[in-house]
């Protein structure tokens, strides 16, 4: 059985896990900060750390080719 209390917490869940931006996030559940939002929810996501730094060592690796070469 799901309780009222439950919504925001799987409708942060399912934003995150859509990469929405955290300030967005933020805004749809009415916090005061977004830091409020990452503290209650971030850690839904755990692949949220090994995206980011994927995601920072592919544009790495492209300024790297792009410096290379031009």
């Amino acid at each position: 059985m799901r309780r009222f209390h439950d919504l925001p917490h799987s409708h942060a869940t399912e934003l995150f896990k859509e990469n929405v931006h955290p300030k967005i996030v933020s805004e749809r559940l009415g916090h005061a900060s977004v830091q409020i939002t990452l503290d209650r929810y971030s850690h839904v996501v755990p692949g949220m750390q090994a995206e980011a730094a994927r995601v920072a060592a592919s544009s790495l690796r492209k300024a790297m080719r792009e410096r290379a070469t031009g």
